[in-house]
């Protein structure tokens, strides 16, 4: 299995990213002051994948067990700081997951919550260069990972 997208500049640090004929094109860009903010960013793009990966995947592994989380909010904070070499890195990333139900409401959660992260092809990938923290939160705010 493989994706492929295609990035083309169309000025400045606007570029246009295109995935398959039957998705629609995005437009990125940086932020001011070096762009035009237009779009996303390529760092909210790294946290849309990884906070978009680990929901599909938690919503996977909820399905194995025929449970309804009551939907699924996910936010993701990126921590950026310079290196040695004073050029900005990501250092890590804080993901927080809010299901749509109480706890105690989905069974077999501490099996489910055990294991959905292994699935996320994203995150265990980002995650090898990447500390990600991951947090699961009821709908009461109530943390269950």
């Amino acid at each position: 299995m493989t994706n492929t997208v295609t990035v083309t500049q169309q000025q400045d640090y606007q570029f246009l990213v295109e995935f398959t004929p039957t998705i629609p094109t995005l437009v990125v860009d940086e932020p001011a002051p070096l762009g035009g903010g237009l779009g996303p960013s390529p760092g909210q793009l790294l946290l849309a994948s990884v906070a978009n990966c680990l929901s599909a995947s938690l919503h996977f592994a909820l399905q194995k067990f025929k449970q309804d989380a009551g939907g699924i909010h996910t936010s993701a904070t990126d921590r950026i700081e310079r290196n040695s070499e004073n050029r900005l890195r990501v250092e890590e990333i804080t993901v927080v997951i809010t299901l749509g139900k109480p706890a105690q409401d989905i069974e077999h959660l501490d099996r489910i919550l055990s294991q959905f992260e292994a699935f996320c092809t994203v995150s265990q990938s980002v995650g090898r260069g990447i500390p990600i923290v991951v947090t699961v939160e009821d709908s009461a705010g109530v943390r269950v990972k």
